[in-house]
């Protein structure tokens, strides 16, 4: 279990409104984390408002919620959706301090790893709402390969916020999906999971593909290195 004491927590997360479990691996868990964190949950911004709607009538109650961490002590912020991409210049502008608002603000970082005709592979929690706009405001390099999750068990309980999630079916949907998304595009170098909710299924993702898999828990960790950089016990040298 991660040490957990909020009141020296320096990343501040704004939780959507959910129900569905918050499964170790979940950004939504903080044991998930090796380092404390603070949550806010925005009311009312559930998972279909966000990503099926427009998050725009949300962003007064997210800054709203982002200032209440930042009074706190957090001196970093992030979100628990990555179509929140969005919003991000709004966060910035009001709250002062860093935004890490979607994972898929890693692309460009990624992209610029691989060879001269590899892609980025993005899985979403849905293709059909995952804009141009979107992909934009995130600075995701024009060819990358997006794959969604339409029809199956997991986005119906994340974007459906039940209370039961299937993990088995889960795993077994989402590696499905990412190693067809391979095979389509054999020149996807690395995966990226958009939806903040897949990161307990990378390793079933990466073992499918044979490719490297990033997503907000890979974002956040190198985050919150910048927010409270570690001490190293250098011990004094002679002169």
């Amino acid at each position: 279990m991660a040490y957990q004491d909020p009141d020296v927590a320096k990343l501040g997360i704004l939780m959507l409104d959910t129900q569905f479990p918050r499964i170790l691996g979940d950004v939504g868990n903080p044991d998930t984390w090796p380092f404390p964190v603070r949550y806010h949950v925005v009311k009312g911004a559930t998972p279909e408002a966000i990503v099926t709607g427009d998050p725009e009538v949300f962003v007064r109650a997210f800054i709203k919620a982002g200032q209440q961490l930042v009074a706190q002590g957090c001196n970093g912020i992030a979100t628990t959706c990555g179509f929140l991409a969005l919003i991000r210049p709004r966060l910035t502008d009001a709250l002062g301090v860093p935004v890490a608002s979607s994972a898929l603000e890693q692309a460009a970082m990624i992209r610029g790893m691989l060879g001269p005709d590899a892609a980025v592979g993005i899985l979403t929690i849905s293709k059909n709402s995952l804009s141009n706009a979107h992909l934009a405001a995130a600075g995701v390099p024009q060819g990358s390969v997006v794959r969604g999750m339409e029809q199956s068990g997991f986005a119906g309980s994340i974007l459906g916020n039940k209370t039961t999630l299937d993990v088995d079916l889960a795993r077994h949907e989402l590696a499905d999906v990412a190693r067809k998304m391979v095979a389509d595009a054999p020149h996807v170098g690395a995966i990226l999971l958009e939806c903040t909710n897949m990161v307990p299924y990378a390793p079933a993702i990466s073992a499918a593909t044979k490719r490297p898999v990033f997503s907000i828990y890979t974002y956040l960790r190198w985050f919150h290195a910048g927010l409270l950089p570690h001490e190293f016990n250098v011990p004094d040298l002679p002169i």
